[in-house]
């Protein structure tokens, strides 16, 4: 599901779109909505870019994510021993 729109509601609203504006003009729309994502994307990559250029020049540890993952991976490991050693785990309700 996409957005919470079903497949007849998109393609009613392209069916409206191709009314309003004509079957000519749609390319260069999708063109012009191409390259209007491109330009946020490449800004969105710059602004990170020079987040993180900030913070290595500072000394602050941005890479956050790596900790968490390494954290995951020991509860799963431990999860995993105990499984192992029980084995298995059951949910009371």
């Amino acid at each position: 599901m996409f957005l919470f729109i079903s497949g007849p509601e998109i393609f009613f609203i392209l069916f409206i779109v191709l009314m309003v504006f004509g079957a000519d003009k749609i390319p260069g729309i999708a063109k012009g909505m191409a390259k209007g994502m491109r330009q946020l994307k490449d800004a969105t990559n710059d602004i990170k870019h020079e987040i993180q250029k900030s913070a290595d020049e500072h000394g602050i540890d941005t890479d956050i994510t790596k900790d968490i993952q390494e954290e995951i991976d020991a509860v799963k490991k431990d999860v995993n021993d105990i499984s192992q050693v029980t084995g298995s785990i059951k949910r009371n309700s």
